[in-house]
């Protein structure tokens, strides 16, 4: 399983409160869509004003050629320019990790 997480910053002009809801009701709908996806996770800081990002996304994917399929397709494409509405792309790390459980509530 591969996972690609994102550390999302909120454009300038943008409340957090209003970065949660243009994501949450506009963007999410649009990611739900993404081809090969397992998984789709979001996260947003309990404490924004001490929060250096203003939220995680979380993708899991079977395989990068999965994930690039993804990223690469028209839902994909429009993913990605819907971003910008909201957050800066490049502000915050993108990482593509494999990830290893180390517990889980079903132990």
């Amino acid at each position: 399983m591969v996972k690609l997480v994102n550390l999302l910053v909120r454009q300038d002009d943008m409340s957090h409160e209003e970065f949660v809801e243009y994501w949450y009701e506009e963007h999410v709908p649009l990611a739900k869509e993404l081809p090969h996806a397992n998984k789709y996770a979001t996260s947003v800081p309990t404490a924004p004003e001490r929060s250096e990002y203003d939220g995680i996304v979380e993708l899991y994917f079977d395989d990068m050629s999965d994930l690039q399929a993804a990223f690469e397709s028209e839902v994909g494409q429009e993913v990605q320019a819907d971003l910008a509405n909201f957050a800066k792309p490049d502000a915050g790390p993108t990482l593509y990790v494999d990830e290893t459980v180390q517990m889980d509530g079903d132990v």
